[in-house]
This record gives structure tokens, C-alpha cells and sequence, in this order.
């Protein structure tokens, strides 16, 4: 039976230190979120940001633009917050609807406020082995591991999933901390025997319990960074949980894995935006 790697528990301990490094501070950091009205699924989420700056002692700011924006009104609120010396790290929360452009409301975005680490300046960094503002959804599942003192130096890992935000810069973290790591996908010629090989298996590819016992080598260390609502409406990972916890070594459960830990890197990268 695998380890949990428990990401409420991570999280609790994280946050107790954030909110007593930002209570010493002479003056909170404050986090703006860009939120465009019409996904309820994006409405829960920036809620729970709230919390958690709330919880730690952040300050907190939600810019809640109608769903039928326009290009222009978005790009100058994301400036002018980029411009606000009392604002210290901006959220745009994606997606955006289907008539905006991503890329340029993300390209008004001061770099040293990113915060959710989506700007092609910080992504280029951690690409290039730099530190920096990196996506906090990855970052948060690195935190976990080294909260339950797992090592990857030196172990072979799989990502499955090479999305912008999640599969790339997780191959990235761990390739920095002397992981070797592959990349695969929902493309990848044999799938299964490339994850057999794996030390330490990532998910990310957004398809509910893809990855199975059958797949997997005894012991690994399984990440999953999947949020899927299965046909009878059940949340659950891209792995799947009921049988591949008594293969792995330690697993991450959905929910209540990987999830917790990526508000408190929000949190983290807003205090690193601080002194930016």
C-alpha cells in the first residue's frame, strides 16, 4: 500500500509559515485577480484564492470583468494593474472566452508581477534552467514531494502531458532538480511501457483514470495533477487511484493532492514578486 502524499496536511503547514513571514512584513503583499464572468468552475477557484490570501494575511483584489469584455477594456485593466506600485502580483484567470486573445492580454502582464508564472519571460527562464515565477500548479506538487522528503535527483520520471501550464513546466522542475525525465502524451507510441520504466510517474494529461495499475512499476512515486468528473460524476485523477495505490510506492489522492498545494505557491510566488 502506497504512502499518501496528503496535500491538506502540506498545505496547513505551509500556510501557518506563510501567514508568519507576511505578518512580519511592514506591509502585506496584494494580489490582483482578473476574472472574466460566465465559468463556474473559475468562480470556485478564485474564491478559494481569496481564502487563502485571507488565510495568510495577503491582501486581495478581484477585478470581475463582464463576459462580453472587449480586447481593449482587459488589456488596459491587466496594464494598468501592471503599472499599480501597490499591487504586487496579478492572476488572469484562464480561460478567457473564446473572442478574447490570450496571448496579448498575457503580453500586458509586467513579467515581475506574474504570479501564476504564464508570461513567455518567465517561462523562458525556468525553460532555461532559471529561478523564477513558475506556474504554481507544478511547483505545488514539487513542494509536495520535498515536503515528504522525496528525492528525485538522479531518478527517471515520466510526464504525461505537455500542456503550457502543468506538463512542460513540471518537466522542466524536475529536470532542474537532476531528475531525467521524458515527456509522453496522449500521441506517445507505448504509452505503458515508457511509464513501467518510471521512478516517479506524473499525470497531467486530463483524461480520468488513463493511467492503471498495469502500467506502472512497483514502488514509484505517482504525481497526479488530473481534475476529471467521470461518467457517473465522480471527481477523480487521470490515474486511477483504486489500483494503483497498491502498486506505488506513494501516490497523491484526488482530491486533496496536488490541488491544496497550489494556492500556497500562488502565495509563495507573491511574496518572491514582492522583492521583485
Amino acid at each position: 500500500m502506497a504512502i499518501i502524499l496528503d496535500g491538506k496536511a502540506a498545505a496547513t503547514a505551509a500556510k501557518a509559515d506563510l501567514k508568519a513571514r507576511i505578518s512580519s512584513l511592514s506591509l502585506p503583499p496584494v494580489l490582483a485577480v482578473v476574472q472574466v464572468a460566465g465559468d463556474p468552475a473559475a468562480d470556485r477557484y478564485v474564491k478559494a484564492i481569496g481564502r487563502t490570501c485571507g488565510e495568510v494575511g495577503a491582501g486581495y483584489a478581484l477585478h470581475h470583468l463582464p463576459a462580453d469584455v472587449d480586447q481593449a477594456t482587459i488589456e488596459a485593466l491587466v496594464a494598468q494593474l501592471s503599472g499599480d506600485a501597490s499591487i504586487h502580483g496579478i492572476i488572469i484567470q484562464m480561460p478567457l472566452p473564446a473572442h478574447l486573445n490570450s496571448a496579448r492580454v498575457i503580453a500586458c502582464l509586467a513579467p515581475h508581477k506574474d504570479v501564476d508564472g504564464v508570461h513567455p519571460a518567465n517561462a523562458g527562464v525556468l525553460a532555461n534552467g532559471g529561478s523564477g515565477l513558475v506556474p504554481a500548479t507544478p511547483a505545488g506538487g514539487m513542494a509536495l514531494l520535498r515536503h515528504y522528503g522525496i528525492d528525485v535527483r538522479g531518478q527517471r520520471a515520466v510526464v504525461i502531458g505537455r500542456s503550457a501550464v502543468v506538463g512542460r513546466p513540471m518537466a522542466w522542475l524536475l529536470l532542474k532538480a537532476d531528475a531525467t525525465v521524458t515527456v509522453a502524451h496522449s500521441r506517445t507510441a507505448e504509452l505503458a511501457a515508457r511509464v513501467r520504466e518510471a521512478d516517479i510517474v506524473v499525470a497531467a494529461i486530463g483524461r480520468p483514470r488513463m493511467i492503471t495499475a498495469e502500467m506502472m512499476k512497483p514502488g514509484a512515486v505517482v504525481v497526479d495533477f488530473g481534475i476529471n468528473v467521470d461518467d457517473h460524476g465522480v471527481l477523480c485523477g487521470d490515474v486511477d487511484y483504486a489500483t494503483v495505490v497498491e502498486v506505488a510506492g506513494a501516490i497523491t489522492p484526488v482530491p486533496g493532492g496536488t490541488g491544496p498545494m497550489t494556492n500556497v505557491q500562488l502565495m509563495e510566488n507573491l511574496l518572491l514578486a514582492l522583492h521583485k
